[in-house]
C-alpha cells in the first residue's frame, strides 16, 4: 500500500470513529490513539490547544509532555507563530527546539485552523531522524482536516 492510499485509509477510519460525535475532547482522545496505533515508528502523537499566547496540552499518546509552549517556541509554537505546517527531520537542529522526550529526533505538526483562527495543532514525533516525509505531511493534513470537519474544537 502506497503513503498516499495508507493516509487516506486512516483518514476514513477517523470518519467512521467520529462518525455522530462533535465532542472535542472525546475526538480528539480518539485521533491520537488511532495515530499511535496505526503510525510505525513514532513515539508521541497529540494534540495543543491555543490559550491566550501558549499551546496546552491536549489528549496524546505517548510518554508525559511539556504541558505549555509559548507560541513562537519550539516547532509546535513556531506552526503556531508562522501558520504553516512544520516538517522537521532533525529535531536537535531545529533553533529553540523545546526537548519533551530526549528520544525524539524528528516531527512533523500540523496547525488546526477553523477560518482564520488558529485553535490548536496537531503533534507527532518519531525517534528516527527524517522518518517524516512530505507524503506523510500531506497526509497528515488531510486527517486532521477531517477532524476539523467533525468536531467543535473552537470548544478547546
Amino acid at each position: 500500500m502506497s503513503t498516499r492510499q495508507f493516509y487516506s485509509s486512516l483518514s476514513e477510519q477517523l470518519a467512521g470513529l467520529l462518525s455522530g460525535e462533535r465532542d472535542w475532547l472525546a475526538n480528539t482522545a480518539n485521533a491520537s490513539a488511532l495515530l499511535f496505533m496505526e503510525l510505525e515508528d513514532i513515539n508521541w502523537a497529540g494534540f495543543y490547544f491555543l490559550h491566550g499566547d501558549e499551546l496546552s496540552l491536549g489528549p496524546f499518546q505517548g510518554k508525559p509532555a511539556c504541558t505549555r509552549i509559548p507560541v513562537g517556541a519550539g516547532v509546535c509554537g513556531t506552526a503556531v507563530a508562522s501558520g504553516e505546517a512544520q516538517l522537521v527531520e532533525d529535531v536537535h537542529q531545529f533553533p529553540g527546539h523545546i526537548a519533551c522526550d530526549a528520544v525524539s529526533a524528528s516531527e512533523v505538526v500540523i496547525p488546526l485552523y477553523a477560518g482564520d483562527r488558529c485553535l490548536g495543532v496537531l503533534d507527532i514525533d518519531s525517534p528516527t531522524v527524517a522518518r517524516f516525509s512530505a507524503d506523510d505531511l500531506a497526509g497528515l493534513q488531510q486527517f486532521a482536516q477531517v477532524l476539523l470537519e467533525s468536531s467543535d474544537l473552537s470548544a478547546a
